[in-house]
């Protein structure tokens, strides 16, 4: 479904004269109007650009936590609580969450409306989120907290989807079994921000700033949109609501220095 919701947005595009390149960016300049974006085979200037290429959610790498057909990724594990815990294969199934920030109290919570229970795997004996969403999470009965635990393997079921962890003590050392019908990673994310470094103001998390209530960029005639400058909701609806945002901000900008619409390489 969201790939035929991808290529319609792209004939949509490309009926109102969008030219579509694909190709891998290697280097873009934003030191001066018009900026450079650099590929192994083009180059193109543009008066304006619009970055908008997310964040990647972060996963723990162990036996069973890959791709199919040696892991469960997408049956059973997943790193959205958001976009997948309603799932039928999760309903009233036992759940475990890994992390320990704020992103993994507000993912264990959400759980809870369609879980039998919750399981919170932590490393440490303490949590790294803010009080209220610790005690929102610990005050929750569905809610079992596996401190100092690491997972360290998945396995599957007989439908081939994931059944279970092997969960390691990590003060003892001994391992035992937790049957779950799903995992998900709750470590935070990683923005596809890299390459712009030293040329956008981001935070410390890398996150592109953008002023608030824009998508402006600290350089003019740059703009930001979705999860490369969201480091909270990081929905597809919210990112499709910045990059509208982007899309009207760059109109604009090129109206306000007189340049023609249209006009490219």
């Amino acid at each position: 479904m969201g790939g035929e919701i991808c290529d319609k947005f792209r004939a949509q595009s490309e009926r109102f004269g969008t030219r579509i390149f694909t190709e891998t960016v290697e280097k873009v300049d934003l030191s001066k109007r018009p900026f450079i974006i650099s590929s192994e085979s083009k180059e193109v200037e543009a008066e304006t650009v619009i970055i908008a290429t997310g964040a990647v959610a972060k996963r723990m790498e162990f036996p069973g936590s890959g791709e199919a057909p040696a892991g469960f990724w997408n049956k059973g594990i997943s790193a959205c609580a958001v976009c997948d815990g309603a799932g039928p294969i999760f309903r009233n199934k036992p759940l475990a969450v890994i992390g320990g920030g704020d992103s993994a109290m507000e993912e264990a919570v959400f759980l809870t409306k369609y879980a039998s229970k919750v399981y919170i795997l932590h490393r440490r004996d303490e949590f790294r989120a803010s009080k209220i969403m610790q005690n929102r999470a610990l005050a929750n009965p569905k809610i079992e907290v596996l401190w100092s635990s690491a997972a360290v393997e998945a396995y599957g079921n007989e439908k081939n989807l994931l059944g279970g962890l092997k969960v390691k003590d990590l003060k003892t050392g001994k391992i035992r079994d937790l049957p779950v019908s799903g995992l998900f990673f709750a470590i935070g994310h990683e923005p596809a921000s890299k390459f712009l470094e030293g040329q956008l103001e981001m935070d410390e998390d890398g996150y592109i700033r953008t002023t608030p209530g824009t998508t402006e960029t600290s350089v003019e005639g740059v703009f930001a949109a979705g999860d490369v400058q969201d480091k909270r909701w990081r929905q597809a609806i919210t990112a499709a609501g910045t990059g509208c945002m982007a899309a009207l901000q760059a109109e604009h900008f090129l109206q306000e220095h007189n340049i023609q619409m249209g006009k490219s390489d």
